[in-house]
């Protein structure tokens, strides 16, 4: 079994302990290199890692011929020229989610690597979660009975003044780069419900800015239909009074309740009878697909997150933002005219 020596493009809040560490403590596997654009935060986290070396040029770890693969954690309006650039170097990459920006720049994600004969994953690591594995094969096992919807809700309170000027919040409310808090997080639950009952084939939807807290969407309502004929609904508001995240898995004989954010028990409701299975996350939540990926790279396995895989995710969203984003650039087209900088 051969080591694979990982680089690794943006070192910052996801890669302190959910991401970093699992790349250099998953089997046959070693963080070779990091970089960040400030090369005193790169040697720092170098060094408290034990990574024996730094940069702050992306080249210095894409082509270097000592890096097998490369790990892409940086924010999401870079993920497409960083898995370009290292599909023209002949460099497996494995990208933080969201893909991309849109379905299309995903495409085209997808075709690059596929060209440079190299393969393609994403950072959806609810797929290699015992948490969510578990819900999967109570799902096959057929505990619920046929499945027949799924509800999914997400409540978040108003974010304060001081939020909102944070750099953890700010770049995800942010269109132009992060695209959105929904668009940067949801991706989550639509992904792993693709994992467990397969593609989503139509959507219905509607998006609004009703508190006016940033320029992006903070209420959603989505209804949509799997290939297999299953259908969902989902309600996620982010400017409300408290804190509610679930997800429903509707049944012909029970129905099973899990958060995609939360590491709470699942719970198994049939009737009046309900079970709770306490299943716990990992340390380094990447760690189990980092393994995946390490093993497919050595011939043993798949990854189950791929470029393909995160693509549906990515066709999804864009189906649920498409009206509420074409509004938002009228009325930005519109406003342009009457201040006389559109001719």
């Amino acid at each position: 079994m051969k080591t694979v020596r990982w680089g690794m493009i943006g070192c910052g809040d996801v890669a302190e302990v959910k991401s970093g560490p699992g790349f250099y403590k998953a089997r046959n596997s070693q963080l070779l290199a990091v970089m960040r654009r400030n090369g005193a935060l790169a040697a720092d986290f170098a060094r408290r890692h034990n990574v024996p070396r730094w940069h702050d040029d992306a080249d210095a770890i894409i082509k270097a011929p000592d890096i097998d693969a490369v790990y892409i954690a940086t924010m999401t309006d870079t993920h497409h020229e960083y898995t370009l650039r290292c599909a023209a170097a002949g460099k497996p990459a494995y990208v933080e989610k969201p893909m991309a920006m849109s379905h299309a720049q995903c495409l085209e994600m997808i075709g690059a690597c596929k060209a440079a004969k190299v393969p393609l994953w994403v950072g959806y690591y609810r797929r290699g979660l015992p948490r969510f594995l578990a819900v999967r094969d109570l799902i096959a096992s057929g505990a619920i009975g046929d499945v027949r919807m799924v509800i999914v809700q997400q409540f978040q309170r108003m974010p304060g003044e001081e939020q909102l000027k944070s750099h953890a919040l700010a770049w995800r409310a942010d269109a132009s780069l992060g695209g959105g808090i929904f668009f940067e997080s949801v991706g989550h639950t639509l992904d792993i419900l693709d994992f467990m009952l397969g593609p989503i084939a139509r959507v219905r939807s509607f998006a609004d800015n009703q508190a006016d807290a940033y320029a992006t969407e903070d209420v959603i309502t989505a209804t949509f239909r799997f290939e297999s004929g299953v259908y969902g609904s989902g309600a996620w508001c982010y400017t409300t009074d408290h804190d509610e995240e679930y997800n429903d898995i509707v049944g012909s004989k029970g129905r099973i309740r899990f958060s995609t954010f939360t590491p709470v028990p699942i719970r198994v409701m049939r009737g009046e009878t309900v079970e709770e299975l306490p299943v716990g996350d990992p340390r380094h939540v990447h760690q189990p697909l980092i393994q995946s990926i390490v093993d497919e790279m050595n011939g043993e396995g798949r990854c189950p997150s791929t470029g393909e895989s995160a693509a549906r995710t990515a066709r999804v969203l864009d189906a649920i933002l498409d009206d509420f984003r074409e509004g938002k650039r009228r009325a930005a087209q519109h406003r342009d005219a009457l201040s006389g900088t559109v001719e």
